[in-house]
């Protein structure tokens, strides 16, 4: 099929900063795109051929965009999984598909998925509600997780005594043993629609010690050669069980004693990998789209250290949305930001990201450092 300066239409569900940045390269080699996004101001809808504005789980909404396009992906998990469903039997390629997404959607299935396939994951319990869960007379701590609908860090509470417990939303849930980790890694596999497999560098996160966000993506992780082997074999392990196509990111634990726990996945271009967009020889979205169109993936490996800041929101400040000290940070060497668009800022939403980098690893982790100490996402007075 020419997939290039054609009719042929890939369609996103889901514009947001993801697919903004998906958007560059659907650009870059002139492939059509239609995006769905409920929000209109949805940072994705200027690069595409065609904006729609819908509900994402919605089935009629899904399904009449799904019957517009050639190819449908996703840059969001929660969709609606009956009409991909539906569209899949009509013979439309969606990926990941419909099925891959009914296990990664809910925490509680995600989980028991890992521990059917023999994947190293922490012990888990499932709840149906938040009385349920009182009931159960669970051992502190533990980390409570919403079965659905969780996000960067959203969804995922700490739970240490009763107070916590009684504070949790009512909902379904599942309460997970905690892991006593040295470092959160990420391995992000590549696989093809013809069926090739690629794997980027482990990452390493250090993650907000309150907003549960990922802070600052060191790549690569600075941890031993055989256990940055152990976690992509893990991570490979994980990519067979789930049969996805596209992007695969899976974050894991590692302990002191050398274990690593998957925690969980995300079927789509993730944080983990933004680093690549400067670092590495290509970037996540441009391998995304190679993979759903099967074409052969391009290099994984990091031409260059790279260090990612993300760009959230700074507390107390909500509104018409102010980068301040930008000039500052991008006079330094190795300094690229990434403004997403969004018009509105609120404490720790995810605004942007910076990315820094150098030859030397320590280098560009000091430049971040400076770079999270200067910028702030503010707004107007």
């Amino acid at each position: 099929m020419n997939y290039f300066s054609s009719d042929f239409t890939l369609g996103i569900l889901g514009g947001g900063q993801l697919g903004k940045m998906l958007l560059t390269e659907t650009r870059k080699l002139d492939i059509q795109t239609f995006v769905l996004d409920p929000s209109a101001e949805a940072p994705g809808q200027f690069g595409c051929n065609r904006f729609f504005q819908g509900d994402l789980m919605d089935y009629d909404t899904v399904y009449n965009f799904g019957q517009q396009v050639d190819v449908l992906t996703i840059e969001i998990e929660n969709v609606n999984l009956d009409a991909l469903e539906q569209l899949e039997n009509e013979g439309l390629k969606v990926y990941p598909s419909a099925q891959t997404l009914k296990l990664i959607q809910h925490k509680g299935n995600q989980k028991d998925f890992y521990q059917k396939h023999q994947i190293p994951t922490s012990s888990h319990q499932r709840f149906s509600d938040a009385s349920a869960l009182q009931k159960a007379n669970l051992s502190f701590p533990f980390v409570w997780k919403a079965a659905r609908f969780g996000y960067d860090g959203n969804g995922v509470k700490m739970v240490r005594n009763h107070h916590d417990l009684n504070a949790l939303p009512d909902t379904e849930c599942i309460a997970e043993q905690l892991v006593p980790f040295t470092h959160e890694l990420a391995v992000i596999v590549a696989r093809s629609a013809s069926g090739e497999v690629k794997t980027y560098p482990v990452v390493e996160m250090e993650f907000h010690p309150e907003a549960n966000q990922v802070e600052y993506v060191l790549c690569p992780a600075r941890i031993p050669v055989d256990i940055a082997q152990k976690a992509t074999q893990i991570a490979l392990q994980v990519s067979t069980a789930f049969a996805h196509v596209g992007l695969l990111a899976v974050e894991m634990f590692l302990t002191a004693d050398g274990a690593i726990y998957v925690n969980e996945v995300a079927p789509r271009p993730h944080n983990s990998g933004h680093y690549s967009i400067e670092a590495s020889y290509t970037s996540q979205f441009e391998n995304h789209l190679r993979a759903l169109l099967g074409l052969p993936l391009g290099n994984t490996q990091s031409k260059v250290a790279g260090v990612m800041v993300n760009l959230v929101g700074e507390e107390g400040y909500s509104g018409e949305v102010v980068y301040e000290n930008i000039q500052k940070i991008m006079a330094l060497d190795g300094v690229t930001p990434h403004i997403y668009g969004k018009k509105q800022t609120r404490p720790f939403r995810k605004m942007g990201h910076v990315t820094i980098v150098h030859a030397n690893m320590n280098q560009a982790r000091k430049t971040a450092e400076e770079v999270k100490k200067t910028i702030r996402v503010i707004s107007k007075k």
